[in-house]
């Protein structure tokens, strides 16, 4: 007879899991190169986006970026060299207030940003932080102004984005010696790379739940980067500057200045701008003549009307996909 209490192990012999070590500072193979991008400046990486994905909510979305290549050959680790970003949204209402609520005109408009525990190598806790308070702020700012609001009168949108993966500078660089510029502008575009990725997948999921808006809001970030940190002569550091859109933090080894915005594109206006610029002057001139700021933002008004693209293709996709199940039920 067996004893219920207990948990007996298997019958047979077992071989324990050998599990191939991480690349540590100390290895020959673990430098601080980063990976050479392979797109030109002017292009984005493939975005994945695909709209009703969760029955329960008045409207969903789920956007994914392509994740980039790593080229070098030497490093090798089970651990991912290059992360991606995967992003998923749920649009509630709108939906009536509490009785006790006061009464308003408009519909209240809400926007949370949570990451998932595992989004991050470093784990996240089950609160929200500062950070994801910071980023609903600016979400939440880039879809008021594409909502028609005043249709809803004493009612409540509730836009909930959870974040299951983001974008992180490479592992082996993390705690380097880059007291640099590019660790801060690094992790300042993590943020910002997040923030233009919510803006275009809550966009599908508002427009995926039916809510009367004005136009489609999508995100893009563009960021001015220098290819080399070793030059000495301020000529040649200039020669070096140029603008990228949508950058990822292992392309370059100095990120001076990033920008994300939030455009919609048939009214031409900005309805979020968010800037980081560190210690690097804007008021710098281009060859070009023009000053470094105005470059910046078209250069992030132009990614985000490459991500507009995708987005009006997901929502066609959906719209035809919703007319077919309701020929079919007739």
């Amino acid at each position: 007879m067996t004893d219920r209490r207990c948990i007996n192990g298997p019958a047979g012999g077992t071989t324990p899991p050998v599990f191939a070590a991480p690349l540590t500072r100390s290895s020959p193979s673990n430098t601080t190169e980063s990976i050479n991008r392979s797109r030109a400046p002017t292009e984005l990486r493939k975005i994945f986006l695909k709209t009703g994905l969760t029955p329960s909510a008045s409207g969903s979305a789920y956007l994914e970026l392509e994740q980039g290549p790593y080229s070098s050959s030497s490093l090798v680790s089970f651990v991912s060299q290059v992360s991606s970003l995967k992003l998923t949204c749920t649009v509630h209402g709108p939906r009536p207030l509490p009785r006790s609520a006061a009464f308003t005109p408009n519909a209240l408009l809400s926007a949370t940003i949570k990451f998932a525990p595992f989004a991050t190598r470093k784990r996240r806790g089950y609160l929200r932080d500062s950070s994801e308070r910071d980023l609903a702020v600016h979400l939440e700012t880039a879809l008021r102004a594409v909502i028609v609001a005043d249709k809803w009168p004493k009612s409540g949108v509730e836009v909930l984005v959870t974040v299951l993966e983001g974008e992180e500078e490479p592992w082996w660089n993390q705690e380097s010696n880059a007291a640099q510029t590019s660790h801060e502008g690094s992790s300042c575009l993590d943020m910002m790379s997040v923030l233009s990725g919510c803006i275009t997948v809550a966009s599908a999921a508002i427009a995926d739940a039916g809510l009367d808006c004005v136009d489609l809001v999508s995100g893009g970030v563009a960021a001015i980067v220098r290819q080399s940190a070793s030059t000495s002569t301020a000529s040649s550091r200039n020669s070096e500057i140029q603008i990228v859109l949508d950058p990822t933090a292992s392309d370059y080894m100095e990120i001076l200045a990033i920008c994300v915005v939030g455009y919609l594109r048939s009214r031409d206006e900005i309805s979020e701008l968010w800037m980081s610029t560190g210690n690097f002057a804007l008021s710098q001139q281009f060859p070009d003549g023009q000053a470094g700021a105005v470059l910046l933002v078209d250069a992030a008004v132009q990614a985000a009307v490459a991500a507009r693209h995708v987005l009006i293709e997901a929502i066609k996709e959906s719209t035809e996909l919703k007319l077919k199940r309701s020929r079919a039920g007739r």
